[in-house]
């Protein structure tokens, strides 16, 4: 049991984070987009694709994090925000923000774990849909 309950606080504890970062860009959609045009400006990438990321991002972090806090489709959620992740990592090696970096990997790295341990989500949304 005290691995279920593990598993459950890592999962919200993740869960948490891409629900935070998503919820905090939401309102001020057009400002993160502005802002993160600028930080790819100097990179290859054309803004043609840097532009609808930056719309696309907050709404992907939150929607991820929903899930995996709910327990709710939970692989789902957790690839979602791998692929997110992901992405993320390419974006920050391309400006060379290698501050960012350590944090990025460590959200993979917790993502993969619980992956791995799916089948401990025994406190999660998933679990009574089973039923």
């Amino acid at each position: 049991m005290d691995k279920n309950w593990a598993y459950l606080m890592s999962r919200l504890a993740i869960g948490l984070s891409f629900f935070g970062h998503g919820l905090v860009r939401l309102p001020k959609l057009a400002n993160f987009s502005h802002w993160m045009t600028g930080q790819f400006s100097k990179s290859f990438l054309p803004e043609v694709l840097v532009i609808p990321f930056s719309y696309i991002l907050p709404f992907a972090e939150f929607i991820a994090g929903t899930l995996i806090i709910l327990g709710l489709f939970t692989r789902q959620g957790l690839l979602l925000a791998g692929l997110i992740s992901l992405m993320l990592i390419f974006g920050t090696t391309l400006i060379e923000n290698w501050e960012a970096l350590p944090s990025q990997l460590i959200h993979v790295a917790f993502l993969s774990v619980l992956l791995a341990y799916l089948p401990l989500n025994s406190y999660a949304v998933d679990h009574i849909i089973k039923k």
